[in-house]
């Protein structure tokens, strides 16, 4: 089969490899639809290894057609040949085949096409981790989610809107403010206009403050915004984009209960990684079917064109996902 491969310079080729061998627990997958994360990026950089077990290339979700079942597989679940799924891995995802075990797998949504379904595993579970286990969110919450153009924000707002949260995001100009409009932030913050830890002062101020926030920025403003939340809010950081250091009264954080969090979805169990799945069919996927959350898709390019699509997340371009499909 081909996969894509990384050059000694960093730059990308679909190349041949071997085709994957499953295992008793495993199914075999042809891949169709492959999307982007920026774990691929740091993982194309030499920041960020696979997990030992897992293949070289990148790829961390995929959607696709079981074409194997190993006998365990088929023993311990109800997967068969011909089924589509979606896929969570631990690297692979950018080739023609992929061996998956079989409980990180989950049947494509009702109403999702495969290119919107391999945009669901890695970034669903990662909202999912987030909002309802670290963050343990509930209906009436205020939420605070930076950087409101990701990939990761196009799946959190609309997955915390439908639980029925409030939800606060940051962008940095207008147009992006009004390309992200359909993701119905209660408000959306410009930065370059206004400041956010005055915003959220404001918010406390009037009664609404915020009770879970999920920074991938982190930086200077993060230890200034974190004075103004509920009393015993989550702060959960699962980045540092703007910077890995910041300034935090000490004191706020015991006198107001507040919790800081790091969280990454890449180190935890595989066991733990089946119950977020299982817990994404179970409470999210009616949410999904009934077109209360939906993966925004920014661009489809074919996996020939990885380095033009890994270009789009480089640049901060995208508002949404970036997919490659797989003919």
């Amino acid at each position: 089969m081909k996969a894509i491969l990384v050059n000694d310079d960093r730059s990308l080729r679909w190349d041949n490899v071997p085709d994957p061998v499953i295992k008793s627990e495993e199914v075999l997958v042809k891949i169709e639809a492959a999307a982007l994360n920026r774990a691929d990026l740091m993982q194309r950089e030499g920041d960020y290894p696979p997990p030992a077990g897992c293949p070289e290339w990148m790829g961390l979700e995929v959607a696709g057609t079981i074409v194997e079942v190993g006998a365990e597989a088929a023993e311990k679940s109800n997967w068969k040949i011909g089924d589509k799924v979606c896929a969570l891995l631990g690297g692979g995802g950018y080739a023609e085949y992929v061996s998956v075990k079989y409980d990180m797998l989950m049947p494509v949504p009702k109403n999702c096409s495969m290119v919107e379904a391999a945009a669901i595993p890695e970034a669903f579970a990662t909202a999912y981790l987030n909002l309802f286990i670290e963050g343990k969110i509930k209906e009436g919450n205020t939420l605070l989610m930076n950087a409101g153009a990701s990939g990761l924000a196009s799946v959190i707002i609309p997955m915390a809107k439908a639980f029925g949260v409030r939800v606060i995001t940051t962008v940095l100009t207008d147009e992006i403010a009004a390309n992200i409009k359909h993701l119905n932030a209660d408000r959306v913050v410009v930065t370059t206009k206004e400041n956010i830890a005055d915003v959220l002062k404001e918010e406390l101020e009037k009664g609404h403050s915020v009770d879970v926030a999920i920074d991938c920025l982190g930086g200077e403003i993060m230890g200034k915004c974190i004075h103004y939340l509920t009393h015993g809010a989550r702060w959960i950081m699962i980045a540092a984009l703007a910077g890995t250091k910041t300034e935090i009264d000490l004191k706020n954080i015991y006198v107001r209960n507040v919790r800081i969090v790091g969280s990454t979805l890449r180190s935890r169990t595989p066991a733990v990684k089946a119950e977020i799945l299982a817990g994404i069919v179970r409470d999210v996927y009616p949410k999904i079917e009934a077109g209360l959350v939906k993966p925004t898709i920014h661009a489809v390019l074919p996996i020939q064109k990885a380095e033009e699509a890994h270009d789009i997340l480089y640049q901060g371009k995208n508002v949404g996902k970036v997919v490659l499909t797989v003919d």
